[in-house]
């Protein structure tokens, strides 16, 4: 079992930055790839960005690359999302996910955080 708590949400303007950051507890949690996944309102959630556990692979949507960087420290089990050039689209509920799969699927994570909410303004 792993357990994820985010933290880091918050309302901002366009044009600012936030860094999200995901706590992972649990047997071996630093194992874990992570995800971050979001959902606006009346959307189906979306896969944002994803790190394996060694971090040797990254994955971006297309509508954050450039913009999103995602990093972990194991060290400390904490997986991060600095986001930057925030717009408003970006508003959303953001969430992060533990998986052994390499994937931009939500099937390919069996543990989620709570989320947290992130609001851009114009």
């Amino acid at each position: 079992q792993v357990q994820l708590v985010e933290s880091g949400g918050g309302l901002v303007q366009a044009g600012d930055s936030l860094r999200l950051s995901c706590a992972a507890s649990g047997r071996a949690s630093f194992t874990y790839n992570m995800g971050w996944f979001r959902q606006a309102p009346g959307k189906e959630r979306e896969f944002v960005a994803t790190v394996t556990w060694s971090v040797s692979n990254i994955y971006y949507a297309d509508s954050v690359k450039g913009r999103f960087t995602i990093s972990r420290d194991n060290a400390k089990n904490t997986v991060y999302l600095q986001m930057n050039s925030l717009k408003p689209e970006d508003t959303a509920v953001y969430y992060c996910a533990a998986g052994r799969g390499t994937t931009t699927r939500e099937t390919g994570y069996p543990y989620w955080g709570q989320g947290t909410q992130v609001t851009v303004s114009s």
